[in-house]
């Protein structure tokens, strides 16, 4: 059996997405009861040093969505973090990442596997070939910040579990 290059990114993205905003939601019904104030936690980081939470919410949407994007343009930066985001905003940029996944051809993705694809990071290019960029380099960033974004909100006592952060299994039918 082979794994397909939609199946090891799109689809992992998809599964991660929704979990992502499943704990959105749940951290902010959290966030209402306990009356804590959302935009406190959207400012929030683990430390001083790290970008706080709006940022890793929009470089989970920016890593998967804008990755998938890159590689039929072929290019692709950092994020932009305009610093203006509240939580429904925040909310809204995860769901329109899944809706933009969810409309993925999947043998069109497929046969833009060999594209090339240039990270941009001011002046450097970096050069990668589609797959190696989604694989190597743009996965790795995405679970980066669905992990520090889950582990913010678990530091601000919000009730997340593994199965939060996990998400629906591709099981077996």
């Amino acid at each position: 059996m082979s794994v397909s290059f939609y199946d090891a990114s799109v689809a992992s993205y998809l599964q991660s997405l929704d979990a992502v905003g499943r704990f959105l939601e749940k951290s902010h019904a959290h966030c209402v009861e306990k009356g804590i104030d959302p935009q406190e936690v959207v400012k929030a980081s683990i430390h001083p040093d790290m970008l706080p939470f709006r940022f890793q919410v929009i470089s989970i949407a920016h890593h998967s969505a804008g990755a998938v994007e890159a590689v039929k343009t072929g290019t692709f930066a950092p994020p932009k973090d305009p610093g203006t985001l509240d939580w429904n905003g925040l909310a809204q940029l995860v769901s329109a990442a899944r809706t933009a996944l969810g409309a993925v051809d999947r043998a069109a993705f497929e046969a833009q596997a060999d594209n090339d694809v240039v990270f941009k990071l001011g002046e450097r290019a970096i050069p990668f070939r589609a797959s190696d960029f989604i694989l190597s380099f743009s996965l790795p960033n995405y679970y980066f910040h669905v992990t520090t974004a889950y582990d913010i909100l678990r530091g601000r006592g919000v009730p997340l579990g593994k199965r939060d952060f996990l998400g629906m299994f591709r099981m077996k039918r």
